[in-house]
């Protein structure tokens, strides 16, 4: 194998033409980089160099081999660069699972400050998925972060050799149709669309249409867990995992639903919104695995889905 060091010196010896311009710019001795050579030449089995007067010139397969060498010193270089773009986290590509309406929010409001260029970030794909999938995918090395979430009134999914970072919590509250007889049993109904003071107790619910989660998601136990809390088992109207499609249901009149802040982008103007006298919350977590933690692109993706985090649930939570 070609060693590197006297192949550099036979590439500035082409560059630079003489035997003391290289010993300048490489910090040696003239003598030194002859013998350098002249081994290079032992190696190869090959004349690299010969004399024309005073100087020291590439022979045919000299020049080659400098071209060569040209070529492998910069590709040093570029992966020299990139080493330390890897080490300040400012290169590479990290792939991140991330629920719908956090991907909607917090994912690309963290990939217009990426695409922007005011910072230096590592690149970033995406793919959407519930956190009971993400986070045995996280395990399985398919992707390399998840941000999941985990409701007030389940037990968080725990799995060994993953770090969970909390990022925020954000209140669940109620939608329904601004007309729905439960308002009539209560004060200052203060209109539509926005979030009215008065908490609403599910007991006042209890016979009435829900619109639920499917089941396989964590969304699902939460809205039973409540209603059960209240006393009662939810009647189920339809099934729908899409909260935006939740928001559509109730402004039909379908039923009542319980949907997270970030959920709340477009909320119909015949739809009302009651926090719960019973308070329910959703935690948002990063999921890393715990060999990640020392990784500096990824610490740095954890900082920018932070502050995209807060920034999303103050921009999403409803206000009177």
């Amino acid at each position: 194998m070609l060693d590197l060091r006297k192949l550099r010196m036979l590439t500035e010896l082409d560059r630079l033409g003489t035997l003391s311009a290289v010993a300048a710019a490489l910090h040696l001795t003239a003598p030194g980089i002859s013998m350098q050579i002249a081994a290079l030449e032992r190696e190869t089995g090959l004349p690299l160099t010969e004399r024309q007067g005073r100087n020291v010139v590439l022979t045919p397969a000299g020049r080659l081999l400098a071209d060569h060498g040209r070529d492998i010193m910069d590709q040093l270089s570029v992966a020299e660069m990139e080493v330390a773009a890897l080490r300040e986290g400012s290169s590479g590509t990290y792939r991140l699972a991330a629920f719908p309406s956090a991907a909607r929010t917090v994912v690309a409001r963290a990939w217009r400050e990426i695409l922007s260029g005011t910072g230096t970030y590592p690149s970033l794909e995406l793919v959407e998925m519930e956190p009971q999938d993400a986070l045995p995918a996280l395990a399985a090395g398919e992707v390399d972060a998840a941000l999941t979430h985990s409701y007030s009134n389940a037990a968080p999914d725990v799995r060994p050799g993953l770090y969970m970072e909390l990022l925020g919590t954000e209140p669940v509250v109620l939608a329904a149709r601004a007309d729905h007889d439960v308002f009539s049993r209560l004060p200052e109904d203060r209109g539509t669309g926005a979030l009215t003071p008065e908490p609403v107790d599910l007991r006042l619910l209890a016979t009435a249409a829900w619109i639920i989660p499917n089941r396989r998601w964590a969304c699902c136990e939460m809205v039973e867990r409540a209603c059960g809390m209240a006393g009662f088992a939810p009647l189920a109207a339809a099934e729908a995992t899409d909260f935006s499609t939740q928001l559509a249901l109730v402004s039909a009149g379908v039923g009542v639903a319980l949907i997270p802040s970030l959920a709340l982008a477009a909320v119909p103007d015949d739809v009302a919104l009651r926090p719960l006298a019973q308070p329910v919350s959703r935690s948002l977590f990063l999921a890393r695995r715990t060999s990640a933690r020392a990784d500096a692109g990824s610490r740095r993706l954890a900082e920018l889905l932070a502050r995209a985090t807060t920034a999303a649930l103050n921009d999403s939570a409803p206000r009177p």
